[in-house]
């Protein structure tokens, strides 16, 4: 998915759900931050969205342009305090002045570390590779994160395993 994609769908949701403001989340909101990711950044097809000030309108959205989508499991990730303040603002003629806000890089990177699933963990060792993520960073959203000390421990452990793999 290249960024023009999360343009086209910033556009569609907002016509369909009738607001001019969404958040968007997933590994395509790191588009909000690296529009031009390596092409290893690029290989989700979904780009899940949800109005910011009416997020009951996602069931409109699903039942009008979306097939399976997993926005129930993405919708209540688990992501560090203050997620809200650091959203990435993706606004141009490309969406029609929609304003789609986009997670920071590091907030999803935590949630997916969180999640632990091998597709999210790959996903984060290519934001390492690349330098979109800082170990540091990650260190410091981990902290500002709701878990159980059982789940902090084991995420923990995710990443100082990928930080320290080679490049």
């Amino acid at each position: 998915m290249t960024r023009a994609e999360p343009e086209h769908i910033i556009r569609a949701v907002a016509t369909i759900a009738d607001v001019d403001e969404l958040i968007v989340i997933g590994s395509q909101s790191d588009l909000g931050e690296f529009p031009h990711a390596p092409p290893e950044l690029l290989l989700s097809t979904e780009a899940d969205v949800y109005p910011l000030a009416h997020p009951e309108r996602i069931d409109l959205i699903d039942s009008t342009i979306g097939e399976g989508s997993p926005f129930e499991r993405a919708f209540t990730p688990v992501l560090p305090a203050g997620w809200q303040d650091r959203l990435v603002l993706v606004s141009n003629e490309n969406t029609r002045a929609v304003r789609g806000w986009c997670l920071e890089v590091h907030d999803p990177a935590i949630a997916k570390y969180v999640a632990g699933r091998e597709k999210e963990l790959d996903f984060n060792a290519a934001l390492i590779r690349h330098g979109s993520v800082q170990s540091e960073t990650l260190a410091s959203r981990l902290k500002e994160t709701q878990l159980t000390p059982e789940l902090r421990s084991l995420t923990e452990q995710r990443i100082a395993r990928q930080s320290e793999e080679p490049g």
